[in-house]
Formats: C-alpha cells, structure tokens, sequence
C-alpha cells in the first residue's frame, strides 16, 4: 500500500504527523480512502482568522497613522462644518465646490442637490488633507527645534515655554507607536568645517605637537579640497533618503564584517540582580515567553506608547521596533542580510543539543503561561538523542560569517535541513533551556557575576543562535538573560522590550505558592516539534572549526561586574553634576591611573530625535578632561580641582548634546569616508581618522519604563543591565547602568592576551574613582564603607 503524506523521519511519531496535515490517504485495491483531520482543519481556519484580524489592525493602524496628527472622525467633522455652510447659503469654498461640480464625471446621472453634497465632500476631504499637511510641517518644523536641550537645567526660557506648548496642540491625542514618524525631521548634515573643526579639537590631548600639527595640515587640505566634493553627494543622499547616516552604518559597519558576531557585536542584558522570581526553570520560561507575545501583540497594535525624552515629552524614532520579533540575520560571503518576517507563531527551542519547534498558539489564540511551561516541561523531560552533527550545530553562527555562508548555501538549502533551518529563522525569537545556574550565589557571588555575563555573551559557543535578532536564556535554578545581535536595532529598543518583560513576568503574572505559573493546562496540545537534520561529515569538520575560532574568541575574553553600591545618581545630583559626565570623568581618571595616559574614548549617545536615528559617538577624552586628570593627580588645589571638573563635566555635557541633536563628529566623517570609496578617491585624513582605536568604549543604559518598578518599596526587583565585549583588542568595553538614587552597575570586558588590561583592576580603579571624585566634590558628606556585592541573593517562590 502506498500511504500519504510520507513522512521523511521515523522519528516524527504518527500522532504528530496526523497533526500536521489536513487529511490522509491511503491507496487500496478498493480505492482511495480519503480521512480528513478535523482538528487539523479547525487549526487553519482559525490560523486564517487569525492572519485576517492582524491584516484588518495593520490596515486599520497605517489609516490612523497615516492622517496623524488629525484623526478619521476629524474628516466627517470638517465635512458636516462644510456642508452646514453650504444650508446658510455661504460658500467658504469661494467657488471651489461650484468648479468641482462643474466637471463631475456623473453630473449627468445625479440631481442638482446631489451633485452638490458630492462636490462638497470632495472639498471637505481636500481641505482636510491640506490642513493634515499643515499639521504635519509645523510639527516636524517644531520638532526640529533643539535650543531646549542646551539651557540651563531647570531654567526654561520663554521661547521653549511658547515651544513646547506648540508642540503639544500640534501633537493630536492618543498617538500610537509610529503615529510620529511623518513628523520627525530628518538628520542634518553638519558643514565639513565644523566637523573637521570639532575633530582636531577631540584629539589634541591625545596627540603632542608634531602629531598634532600634522593632523592639522592633513585636515586643512582635506576640508579645501576633497571634502567638499564628497560633502555635495552627502547632501545629494540626504535630500533623498530619509537618514543619510543609518542604511550605511547598518551595512558597512554591521552586516558587511566578517569576524565572529559573538562578542565582538552581539550583546547581553541580565536578569533582577537580588531576587529570583522562581527557581523553577520551565515556569520562568513560561511566563517570560507568554509576557514576550503580550508585547508582541501590543507591537502589532502599535499600542506601545511612542517613546519619549523624560521631562519634555519629545517624541523619538520608532522605526527600530518593527524588527524585533521574526527577524534573523542571514549570512552572505560578501555581506549578511537582516530578513523580517510578519508573523511567526513559535519559538525555536535548543536543549541539551536538540532542537525544537514550540508552538505559542493553539486554535487562535495565545498559550497560557501555564500551558507555555507544561511544553518546556516535556522538552526538558525529552531523553532522545540530538542528530549526527546536531549538537554544536549554533557554532556556525558564532565563528568567522564567509565559512557559514558557504556550508549554509552547501549544506542548508534544500531537504530537511533547509527546513529544520527555517524554523529556526523564522521563529519569533530564540530559547535557549541551559543546564547550568547562574546568577549572584555561592561563597563568592562577585565571581559569580563576572560568569553570569560571559555566559549571556558566549555560553559554550554552540548553545546560543548568535544570528536570531534576541535569543533568551532560561537557566536551570530559574534566572534568565538575554542575547541580542546588533545590527537590526541599538540596545534600548530591546531593553524596553526586556523591562516589559521581567516586570509583566514578576508583577502581573506571577507564580503559584509552588513556584509554577498560573492557570490550568490543556493536556491534549501537541508536543513541541523536535526538528530533523541530515549533517554530512564535512558539515561536521565546519562545525568544528567554527567552534575552535569561537572558542578561542570567548576563552580570551575577560569580564568584570559589579553593582557600585556606595552612592548613586543621588548624591551626584546634590553637587549639581550630571550623573552621565561625573562617571564618564571617573572612567577617564580611572583610565589615566592604570595606564598614565589618554585614550580615545567612545560613548555611545542615541540620534532617534531624527527619523530613522540611531547612534553617534560622544569624544569623552577632551581638553577639558585631560587638565583634571593631570590637575588632580598633579596634587593641585581642591578648589583648581573642582573648577576644572566643572568645566570638563560641562563640556561632556555639551558634546553630549551637539551628538544627540545632529552636530556629532564620527558619523559624518563615516559616511564621507564611504563616498570616498564609492568615487574610489583616497583621503589620507579620513584612512587616518576611521582607523583610530578606540581603547575605551563605554555605554549608558538607562532604566526607560521606570513606572513598572518600585525601586523604593522593591529596590532588589531591578535588571542588573547589560554589557559588551572590547571593541578593541588592547581596550575595555564600559557598559554601566544608573538606578535609581543609590546604584550604577558596572560591566566590564577586555581580552585576556592583551599585557596591559584586567577587567578586575580596571574596576577597583573605577572604584576608587568614583570615590576620590565625590570625596572631591562633597567633602564633608559621609560615605558609607561597605560595599554590596556580597549581598545574598533572596529566591521568591511566589
């Protein structure tokens, strides 16, 4: 007999197989017997339902958005305001509707009266558009107004009082996500002047007097000579696209390298610091991928509240949040590509070198965080063994990009293994279940720590999908943690998503007295989908390359975190600094003592004022900072100690603001540096400048949702942040994070082969640091003496 539909693997059991299809059939001496799956068919018409509902809101959505900061019902409001005109026998069209009447295609067909009513909603709807349009440039005029940034805090001038209240009358009400993204001007083009200007002004500490006066005549004949040439097809691209800065830096600066992702791009983000919300593994998971979809779902509503600058109420570029979800980064020889998918209606699963497919709905709607955990159960309780070649399959995403691309298009485009790949591509996200625990624990939970973040950045180097756009890790004693790659979005779009996530997980869903999740279960789902490959052995051999080079990668990766427990923004602010400039001074001090000398350093500051924003650089080492350092190591005065941190601080502050608002330096030399290659011109300035190490990068991530956590009442319920590997190979990667009044988070990477970096030294330096300056600044306030990182950590069962 010949059976259908044939099914490639014995390892797919027959009750799976009934599941997957709508019908069977089997071929008899008698005939056909046709048997149709009623459950099967039920699955797709509410798979349909579903797809339709999520078509009528995008539909819906984009008309709402489309005519904001206006609304739909406005149109029927300015066509009954006409059409009463029209009864009082005014004609505030003056004579438009009487010309429009005139030339109606049915005017024959339809009476006088009609004709008219016709001729007047037509007109209405023009007017309304008109006034949608004006709308729209006054906002976008408003919104490209930055003079607020640059006061003094707390001292608003008149003119940003009249602004912000234009601002708010211009802005409509309710708007969804991407309600402003017409509105939002587009990234000016500095003058190559003042860029070049501002460039020498960055590197004059770093370099004497010959290096310096060299790099000033390279700049001097750059500025007369080629950079207006390439500053003109700058302007010609920024008169076209929407952001003249943001498709190039994604390709040239992301997709088109090719050295390992894993550590040198991706990054992590950690779980609460002192609490678990259960030590259960498959509970965690089942509420933090059931609070996933909530966002999901919001996404796809555009219910998210657009984000905006604390204070002001400015809003910011949302374009970065359309690719959180079902998008993976695909490797290429020459470069990769970010593929995005609608919908998905699963998670990939990776387990003890399995992986598998779990589906989140079930007959059209979303699993319980109950039902979510009973699935994770059955995949941890699977005892069957991975494929030949299964195993260590992720390490293909974590070594060099040309080796994956190649096996990729040799070994993965056709037959089960194109398909058990697609899964995973297309999956809403990534789900590794680790078999290790971590967290702050044990004798020496500072240690601890330090192997929680390589972890999140590395784990074994085959148990994560480094090309996922977030992968999420779910450990054995019930702490999780995040994995995100880096070209598709910056790292607050996803911590938005990830204090959504840790805050819906712990405050709204919560856990039974037992530490499960919620709710009953559904014992007739389908189990989770173990996914089939066919590895050939030369596969095998690219595995193991590939994990030997990541391998090596991660071995030599050196990590350091630490919750700074002493004092916090709090007491910063009583001496009237900046919180952003006082630690990016303790870093530059902590820097000099370790090394004595500068270095040029990288903060990172957001450009989302700006449709389509991403990042610009922040030059932290400056004139200013340097004379403190030297001043205060020089044993100078207190009093010429603090004049001089003030000053830096200020001009921190300023740099800070001239990146945020379009007046940074890097990105406009990046992308004349990429004309230039495009033209095929050489600029000795440019080779010199885009090739400059930055030895010490930093970030700032700061808490974005602050309403969904109550650090007074709940200060053990907050994220520890997250971090990054070295950006170079002699340097430090910074990543630190300010919470609330008495906490900043420290999380510090450099390479073991390198002499001259320890990640564990650094930080005793930043340590004293900070110390040293606040002692500085406020003398006479008491410090407290104990530091907090042996702080146990307190599991909650409920």
């Amino acid at each position: 007999m010949l059976h259908g539909p044939v099914v490639s693997s014995c390892e797919v059991n027959m009750a799976e197989a009934h599941q997957a299809v709508a019908f069977q059939f089997t071929v008899t001496p008698d005939g056909i017997d046709l048997q149709l799956s009623h459950q099967a068919l039920t699955e797709i018409y509410l798979s349909g339902v579903r797809s339709w509902k999520k078509r009528i809101i995008r539909l819906k959505n984009s008309v709402i958005t489309g005519v904001y900061p206006a609304s739909p019902s406005s149109w029927l409001f300015v066509v009954i305001a006409i059409l009463a005109t029209m009864y009082t026998r005014s004609d505030p069209s003056m004579g438009l509707i009487a010309k429009i009447q005139e030339h109606l295609p049915v005017s024959q067909s339809m009476s006088t009266q009609c004709q008219a009513v016709v001729s007047a909603v037509l007109f209405s709807t023009m007017l309304w558009l008109l006034l949608i349009f004006t709308m729209r440039l006054c906002l976008k005029q408003l919104l490209s107004y930055h003079r607020w940034m640059f006061e003094q805090h707390g001292k608003m001038s008149t003119t940003t009082k009249v602004w912000v209240a234009l601002v708010r009358i211009f802005s409509g009400r309710k708007p969804l996500l991407y309600s402003y993204q017409g509105s939002l001007p587009n990234l000016p083009v500095p003058t190559v002047k003042d860029t070049v200007k501002r460039y020498l002004d960055s590197v004059r500490p770093l370099m004497d007097d010959t290096e310096y006066e060299r790099m000033t005549k390279l700049a001097a004949e750059f500025e007369s000579n080629l950079g207006n040439r390439l500053q003109w097809y700058l302007k010609l691209k920024a008169l076209w696209a929407a952001n003249y800065v943001s498709d190039w830096w994604e390709e040239y600066v992301y997709l088109r390298g090719r050295s390992p992702i894993m550590v040198n791009s991706n990054y992590y983000g950690m779980d609460f610091l002192y609490v678990t919300p259960t030590p259960i593994q498959a509970a965690r998971a089942g509420n933090s991928i059931h609070a996933f979809f909530l966002y999901r779902r919001k996404l796809n509503r555009e219910e998210i509240k657009p984000s905006r600058i604390p204070g002001i109420a400015i809003p910011l570029c949302a374009a970065q949040c359309e690719r959180i979800f079902n998008t993976t980064r695909i490797p290429g020889e020459e470069t990769d590509t970010v593929h995005h998918w609608q919908d998905s209606d699963y998670v990939a699963v990776y387990h003890r070198g399995r992986y598998f497919r779990l589906k989140v709905y079930q007959a059209g709607r979303l699993l319980s965080p109950r039902e979510i955990e009973f699935q994770i159960q059955r995949i941890l309780d699977d005892s069957s063994p991975p494929s030949k070649g299964e195993a260590k399959l992720g390490a293909l995403t974590a070594g060099d990009r040309i080796p994956w691309a190649k096996a990729r298009t040799k070994y993965f485009s056709s037959g089960v293994n194109k398909r058990s790949l697609d899964c995973i591509e297309r999956a809403a996200f990534f789900v590794t279940l680790d078999d290790d625990e971590q967290g702050m624990m044990g004798d020496d939970p500072a240690s601890s720590l330090d192997h929680y973040a390589k972890s999140l950045l590395h784990g074994k180097c085959y148990d994560r999908w480094f090309d996922k756009s977030f992968s999420v890790v779910y450990y054995k004693n019930g702490k999780n943690g995040i994995n995100a790659e880096h070209s598709w979005a910056d790292a607050p779009v996803l911590a938005h998503l990830w204090e959504y996530t840790l805050a819906t997980d712990s405050f709204q869903l919560g856990y039974n007295a037992e530490g499960h999740c919620k709710g009953d279960v559904d014992s007739s789902l389908p189990r989770p989908q173990k996914l089939n490959w066919e590895i050939p052995s030369e596969c095998e051999e690219q595995i193991s390359q590939s994990l030997a080079v990541a391998q090596a990668l991660a071995d030599d990766v050196d990590f350091h975190v630490f919750s700074f427990r002493d004092f916090g923004k709090g007491k910063v602010k009583k001496c009237r600094v900046s919180p952003d400039a006082f630690v990016q001074m303790a870093l530059q001090l902590a820097y000099y003592r370790e090394r004595r000398t500068f270095c040029l350093t990288y903060e990172a500051s957001m450009t989302r004022l700006f449709r389509e924003g991403r990042t610009e650089t922040v030059r932290s080492c400056t004139n200013e900072s340097s004379a403190f350092v030297r001043a205060l190591e020089g044993g100078e005065a207190a009093d010429v100690c603090r004049r001089l941190f003030r000053a830096a601080s200020e001009k921190h502050q300023q740099l800070y603001r001239m990146a945020m608002t379009g007046g940074g330096i890097d990105r406009h030399l990046f992308c004349l540096y990429v004309v230039s290659k495009y033209l095929g011109v050489e600029s000795p300035f440019l080779k010199e400048v885009l090739s400059e190490p930055w030895r010490l990068s930093t970030s700032q991530t700061p808490v974005q949702q602050v309403e969904l956590f109550d650090m007074v009442n709940h200060p053990e319920y907050i994220s520890c942040g997250g971090g990054f590997g070295p950006v170079a190979d002699d340097g430090y990667g910074v990543s630190y994070c300010i919470l609330g009044d008495n906490m900043i988070n420290f999380h510090i990477s450099c390479k073991h082969s390198c002499p001259d970096t320890d990640a564990h030294k650094f930080g005793d330096q930043i340590r004293k640091a900070l110390h040293d300056l606040i002692q500085l600044l406020g003398p006479n306030q008491k410090e407290p003496s104990k530091p907090e990182e042996s702080r146990p950590e307190v599991k909650k069962d409920q």
